[in-house]
């Protein structure tokens, strides 16, 4: 039996559920604890599962229920003004899967709960105590939990971050706004998705089989939004904004007008986490976004989000104690997200070109592609595997 026998897991999105359903399977007693009333409480938009996240997945006997409500985008181009380029492909690697964020979210809770983890939802922590033997969680309705360890699961606002270092860096934003629309469109017969660098703006778009196009706006602002103050903005003034961005772009331009209120999801600021230097303390440690939020360019943020729950859970099975195996868990992890991240970030200043940079863009890509190896950048992030 593991040394750890129980952990509260502080957030319930994407990391909290996988990482307590892979110690339940490490033989450890988990429960999530979500500060939102619900489940899916203010949930929308599209992420990517990759191939890597799909592989770590079938470890917890998910694999196929997110491939069930996932699209697969097996082909992807760049369009840059009118020119477009098909983008290479990994040979003997499954497509990625694009899904809706709450759908996702309902596949984690219920095998969560088929796995006997027990969910709080309305219990936001403020502080934990760590003795020798375990940890009190203290929760802003006066309520605590302990347990034997405690996980940090709770998105680049942190709060396990602030309490494991109070000197631990945030967040930084990337100039970038998020938002996504859905629209009943027609633009030809290609199915992969397309990453369009438009006039003022960077964006990408994907048709469903449903004949509803899915697009996702990346708008350059000095202004940093966060969810909130993104969401307590009028859908009206958003649709207005992006309109007006990517008025000029085929077929953008014509996605936002089709596009109503009620199908736009506004997410506000993109995020990077940089290098976090303490992933934990004592009996307290970080996984996912809390830790490491690579920018949505890499299509890896929820797929090693996954990841490191699963290693998490793994290394607290095989060693004797929660600091042999929280060392062993971030020996494992650190370079490799931080690769990822760092990869994100030099996709992201590619986003807003302007005219000549697109020129530049447009008469170097056939170059590139030929010079471009593959394999060698992205072969280790797709194929990576973890051993149970």
């Amino acid at each position: 039996m593991p040394r750890t026998r129980s952990a509260l897991v502080i957030g319930g999105g994407i990391a909290g559920p996988v990482t307590a359903i892979a110690l339940r399977k490490a033989g450890i007693e988990a429960q999530v604890v979500e500060a939102y009333p619900n489940a899916a409480e203010g949930i929308g938009g599209s992420l990517a599962i990759a191939a890597n996240g799909l592989a770590a997945l079938d470890l917890l006997g998910l694999g196929n229920a997110v491939r069930d409500i996932g699209l697969p985008i097996a082909r992807t181009r760049m369009a840059i003004g009118r020119g477009l380029t098909q983008l290479p492909t990994l040979d003997g690697v499954e497509p990625m899967r694009m899904v809706r964020r709450n759908h996702l979210h309902r596949v984690l809770h219920e095998h969560a709960a088929a796995t006997d983890v027990p969910f709080s939802f309305g219990k936001r922590l403020i502080s934990a105590e760590t003795t020798d033997h375990g940890v009190t969680a203290n929760f802003a309705d006066g309520s605590e939990l302990t347990a034997d360890l405690l996980v940090g699961a709770d998105g680049v606002r942190s709060t396990v971050r602030g309490l494991i270092d109070p000197q631990a860096p945030g967040p930084g934003y990337t100039g970038l706004l998020s938002c996504e629309g859905r629209a009943q469109a027609d633009i030809g017969d290609y199915t992969g998705m397309t990453f369009a660098f438009g006039r003022r703006a960077y964006a990408l778009y994907w048709p469903e089989p449903d004949g509803q196009v899915v697009w996702g706006a990346n708008l350059p602002s000095p202004q940093y939004l966060s969810l909130n103050q993104a969401r307590s903005t009028p859908a009206s003034e958003w649709l207005e904004r992006v309109r007006e961005t990517y008025a000029d772009d085929e077929p953008m331009g014509r996605l936002t007008q089709l596009t109503s209120e009620a199908d736009l999801d506004v997410t506000g600021a993109i995020h990077i986490m940089p290098p976090v230097p303490n992933w934990y303390r004592g009996r307290m440690v970080l996984v996912g976004d809390a830790v490491h939020a690579p920018s949505n360019s890499t299509g890896q943020g929820a797929s090693l989000a996954v990841e490191s729950g699963i290693e998490l859970a793994r290394c607290l099975r095989d060693q004797p104690d929660p600091a042999s195996a929280f060392a062993a868990y971030v020996a494992l992890r650190r370079e490799r997200v931080e690769r990822i991240t760092r990869r994100g970030a030099r996709t992201n200043s590619t986003k807003t070109p302007g005219t000549v940079g697109r020129m530049v863009m447009r008469a170097a890509m056939p170059l590139m592609f030929r010079l471009f190896d593959l394999e060698k950048q992205l072969g280790p992030e797709l194929r990576h595997r973890i051993s149970w």
